[in-house]
C-alpha cells in the first residue's frame, strides 16, 4: 500500500513576522501548489533524491541558475530531521513502533524561497505520512511544534510556529501566541475562522526575488533579544494590527482590511531594510489601488482588491515586471 499525503503552502495575512516573538498572527493555506510524500513497506529504509536534490550539472551556470532558485539545501535533508524528530517524539512518548522499513519520496511545486512556507509543506506532509504508515497520532497543536522543531534544531533554519500551525489544522487560523500561554502549555491558542471571510485576497510572486527567512530573521531576532525598543514596540503593533482585523472581518469592513494589510508591511518597511525588487510588487500592487504586504519574508507578496475590473489591472500591471498573480485556493478541510 501507498500512502501519499499532501500539504500547501502558507500565507500570513496580518501579524507577520511577530510569530517567533509571542505575537499574534492570522494565516490560511491554498492549494494552489502544493508538497506531497509517497511512502511504502520496502525492506530497507530508502529516502529518493527529486529534483531539489541534484548534484549533477551541465555547467557552472547550471549550478549557478539552481542555486538560485533553489537554494543551497535540498529536501531529503527535510526528510531525514522529520523521521528523526519523529522517531525522537515516539520515543519519549513510549509509542511502540513496528519493525517495518519504508521507501519515501517527495515532490512539491511550490514556489521555493519566497515566503510561502514551501520546506515546512515538505516536513508536514511526511510527518503526516509517518503518522499513517505507524498508526500514531498526533495532536495538532503538538504535530506543529515537532514540525518546527526539524527546522529550528535539527537544520538551524530560523523560523516560527504560524506556517506548522496552518498546515497542521488546514484551515485559516487565528495564532495567539502570548508568552504566558507558551510558557503554560507549550504552544499557542489557536481558533479556526471560516475561509468564506478571507474575499478578494491576492497573491503575486516574482521567482527571482528569493530570499530566503533566514535572511530576514537572524537580523530581527538578534535585535528582539538585546531588547531594542523600536522592535518590541513593533511586535506590540502587529498583535494590535491582528485584533483589529479580526473585528474588520467580524463586520465585513472591506476597507478597513484593506488599510490593515497596507499598514502591517509599512510597520515592517520601517523596522527592516527590504530590497528593491520587493518594495516595487507592493508599490505596483498598490499603484492599482489594490492593498499589499509580504505573504512571508520576502519574495511574494497578498492583499485585496475590490472588484474585477480592479483584479485585471492588478494582474497587468504587475504583469509587466514579470510578476505572476493568482487567486489564491483557501484550504478548508
Amino acid at each position: 500500500m501507498i500512502i501519499e499525503t499532501q500539504s500547501y503552502p502558507r500565507a500570513a495575512v496580518i501579524g507577520n513576522p511577530s510569530d517567533g516573538y509571542f505575537g499574534k498572527t492570522i494565516a490560511f493555506l491554498f492549494s494552489n501548489f502544493k508538497a506531497s510524500v509517497q511512502l511504502y513497506h520496502s525492506p530497507e529504509l530508502k529516502i529518493y533524491p527529486q529534483g531539489m536534490d541534484i548534484t549533477s550539472f551541465d555547467s557552472i551556470k547550471h549550478l549557478v541558475d539552481n542555486v538560485n532558485l533553489k537554494g543551497y539545501y535540498g529536501g531529503i535533508r527535510l526528510l531525514k530531521g522529520t523521521i528523526k524528530v519523529f522517531y525522537e517524539y515516539c520515543q519519549r512518548k513510549d509509542i511502540k513502533l513496528d519493525k517495518r522499513n519504508f521507501t519515501i519520496r517527495y515532490h512539491s511545486n511550490i514556489p521555493l524561497r519566497l515566503g510561502l512556507a514551501g520546506s515546512s509543506a515538505i516536513i508536514t506532509s511526511c510527518m503526516k505520512a509517518l503518522m499513517s504508515f505507524y498508526g500514531v497520532e498526533i495532536p495538532k497543536a503538538i504535530m506543529a511544534n515537532l514540525v518546527l522543531s526539524v527546522e529550528t534544531e535539527e537544520l538551524g533554519i530560523a523560523a516560527g510556529l504560524q506556517d506548522r500551525v496552518a498546515q497542521a489544522f488546514e484551515k485559516p487560523v487565528l495564532m495567539d501566541f502570548n508568552k504566558t500561554t507558551m510558557e503554560k502549555q507549550g504552544y499557542g491558542n489557536y481558533e479556526v475562522l471560516k475561509a468564506e471571510s478571507f474575499k478578494n485576497m491576492y497573491i503575486a510572486f516574482r521567482k527571482n526575488l528569493s530570499e530566503g527567512t533566514e535572511v530576514v530573521h537572524n537580523n530581527l531576532r538578534a535585535r528582539y533579544n538585546i531588547g531594542e525598543k523600536v522592535v518590541l514596540e513593533a511586535m506590540d503593533k502587529w498583535i494590535s494590527l491582528t485584533d483589529s482585523y479580526c473585528a474588520a472581518l467580524h463586520n465585513n469592513d472591506q476597507q478597513a482590511i484593506h488599510d490593515l494589510i497596507n499598514q502591517n508591511f509599512d510597520l515592517r518597511r520601517s523596522l527592516v531594510p527590504i530590497s528593491s525588487g520587493n518594495i516595487e510588487m507592493v508599490e505596483t500592487a498598490r499603484s492599482v489601488g489594490a492593498s499589499a504586504k509580504f505573504t512571508g519574508s520576502g519574495g511574494a507578496i497578498i492583499g485585496t482588491y475590490t472588484d474585477e475590473t480592479m483584479f485585471r489591472k492588478l494582474t497587468n500591471a504587475l504583469a509587466k515586471k514579470e510578476i505572476e498573480v493568482i487567486k489564491p485556493k483557501i484550504v478548508n478541510k
